[in-house]
């Protein structure tokens, strides 16, 4: 997954403002870190995204984001 990937299912699911403020304050407890401090440390997007998912408790429907219909 890309960084832009993660930041679309963080802002689709939480909203675009909520999303930051979730990624710099949520301690993920996999990683002992916060959501952003895992990224700039090198943990991939994928696994920040799932340990958010995990934590907030995120059904599984919900985890791949938005159906969007493809461009024409």
């Amino acid at each position: 997954m890309r960084l832009s990937r993660f930041w679309n299912l963080m802002e689709g699911e939480f909203g675009p403002s909520y999303a930051h403020v979730l990624a710099d304050t949520l301690v993920l407890s996999a990683h002992q870190l916060t959501a952003r401090q895992a990224l700039e440390s090198g943990v991939a997007p994928r696994e920040v995204w799932d340990a958010v998912c995990d934590q907030q408790e995120i059904p599984a429907e919900r985890r791949l984001g938005e159906d969007v219909p493809p461009r024409r």
